[in-house]
């Protein structure tokens, strides 16, 4: 097979390969553990090569149109009324690629990680087909060009995520977190369906691209547009819908509490596709894109403030989670609000740039908060700040990659965090210096809260006597912290290959529109 082969079927192929490795996962981890840990590796580290596969396709070849079951050399395949072929299609543009990179490189090391940190759980099988198949519906869900499939994948990821938080079952209560879950789940997943059936039946399509053409913006059409954004935000963790944030994230095993937070940032990619693509040509821009910045400030303060106050080390770093959920949303809002203006091009797009590289800045480092976080509840088995400390004695990389992830995400340079707020200070600071500034006090306060989390856990005289955690643990540590120190050392890489072709992939409609239905690039 060659080369174009690889890269013309990857759209499909990095979905597939997981899908099927998490049907094989049970079978062959019933004969050997072992070979399931390798197979398990080996699937997730071909997916992750196949999104940076993907990731070159598209920055080659622009945005890339793959019809299921057609000729990818000849997609003139019979169509719809509309002109869309009867099939599932997968659009990649650079945004889609560049969350399908994200959510990739976490769930490898999540599932490394995973290796020793479960080693001693039973129903492995299961737990590693789950964490595939979450793979699975977040990869779907960023790739897809079809909004019912994107429902598809959404249940996909939302199942997989409420079986995987229930599945230390803590005496019931991981049980109840993965059951709030599943719940605030189901309601959202109905809200999108309703929204959905709502635009098939006004517009006789379900392709993201055909609709957004044939939009008319009517009340029907805002009424979706509402169910979308907050049914989405909610599955994203934003204030005021972010209840079932602290118990899933607080309960779930320290490799999937990572994924959890890709599988959060999948959610938010869908807000921003519907308000960019599907909407942003006929919706008032402005009042949508103040609609996320009020989103994204709520969620910063309420976010760190709620973390001040915590006990539990995952809790708090779970309302941390909604805190910087809040700086995607106030960057990409401020572009929003601005889109088809002059201020787009003089700080629009900035901030929807600083707001897309928080994406996967976040993902790498509050992902290796989680696993230091595991870490730490697997030598010492609770999570109780108060009932910890001393750990820098015995385990000495856990406290210097803690070290690495604290000051990332308070935004201390020369880590990747500092380099995304960076961004977002400057541009959101040209639109209003307010917003700027209330991101600005978050991060000291973001600061000052993962002093006490050091303070408390690793600090002082020795209280427990533990070692260092197994080294699979470590190097799903290291994966994540390699791309910290990368992005923050030399932002232009990922500035370059991912943020801003993303940011104008997201900000041209039209392109996106163009490329499916004929003509683009």
């Amino acid at each position: 097979m060659s080369w174009d082969y690889f890269l013309n079927h990857s759209p499909a192929l990095i979905i597939v390969i997981p899908l099927l490795a998490a049907f094989a996962t049970p079978l062959i981890g019933r004969f050997s553990r072992k070979a399931m840990y390798i197979w398990i590796t080996a699937s997730l580290a071909l997916t992750e090569i196949f999104s940076i596969i993907l990731l070159y396709g598209v920055h080659t070849e622009g945005t890339m149109v793959y019809v299921m079951g057609a000729n990818p050399y000849n997609l003139s395949v019979p169509p719809d009324s509309g002109g869309i072929p009867v099939r599932i299609i997968l659009t990649v543009d650079s945004f889609g690629a560049f969350m399908a990179f994200t959510a990739s490189t976490v769930a490898l090391a999540g599932g490394i990680y995973s290796i020793a940190s479960e080693h001693s759980q039973t129903g492995q099988e299961k737990y590693y087909a789950l964490l595939l198949l979450m793979l699975v519906g977040m990869l779907g869900m960023v790739l897809t060009g079809d909004l019912f499939n994107f429902f598809v994948f959404l249940e996909i990821n939302s199942l997989a995520s409420a079986a995987l938080v229930s599945y230390r079952i803590d005496k019931g209560v991981a049980v109840e977190a993965a059951f709030k879950y599943a719940i605030i789940s189901s309601i959202g997943a109905l809200a999108f369906l309703f929204g959905v059936g709502i635009l098939y039946g006004e517009y006789d399509a379900l392709n993201m691209a055909m609709i957004a053409q044939r939009m008319k913006f009517t009340d029907l059409d805002k009424i979706v547009m509402a169910l979308f954004t907050v049914t989405l935000a909610m599955k994203a963790g934003a204030i005021p819908m972010h209840y079932w944030v602290p118990d899933g994230y607080g309960k779930a095993p320290g490799g999937i509490s990572a994924m959890l937070v890709t599988a959060s940032q999948a959610s938010l990619y869908g807000v921003f596709r519907v308000s960019f693509t599907v909407f942003g040509l006929s919706a008032n821009t402005l009042t949508l894109g103040w609609f996320l910045i009020i989103l994204g400030v709520l969620s910063m303060f309420v976010g760190v403030t709620m973390a001040l106050i915590q006990h539990d080390i995952k809790r708090l770093m779970a309302y941390h989670a909604i805190s910087q959920t809040g700086y995607m949303l106030l960057g990409v809002g401020v572009g929003l609000a601005t889109l088809g203006t002059a201020a787009f091009n003089q700080y629009g797009l900035a901030a929807m740039e600083g707001g897309i590289f928080h994406i996967i800045n976040h993902a790498m480092y509050k992902g290796l908060l989680f696993l230091t976080a595991g870490a730490v509840i697997y030598r010492v088995g609770t999570s109780d700040l108060n009932k910890m400390g001393g750990l820098a004695h015995g385990m000495k990389y856990t406290t210097i990659f803690f070290m690495i992830g604290a000051l990332s995400i308070a935004g201390i340079p020369p880590f990747n965090g500092f380099a995304s707020k960076l961004l977002i200070y400057e541009s959101v600071y040209q639109f209003n210096p307010l917003l700027s500034i209330i991101a600005m006090i978050v991060s000291i306060l973001t600061l000052a809260s993962f002093v006490k989390v050091f303070h408390s856990a690793f600090m002082g005289p020795k209280i427990y006597d533990v070692k260092e955690v197994p080294k699979s643990m470590l190097i799903g540590m290291c994966i994540l912290t390699f791309f910290i120190i990368l992005f923050g050392l030399f932002p232009n890489i990922a500035m370059t290959y991912l943020v801003a072709p993303a940011a104008k992939a997201l900000a041209n409609p039209l392109g996106y529109i163009a490329r499916v239905l004929g003509g683009g690039a």
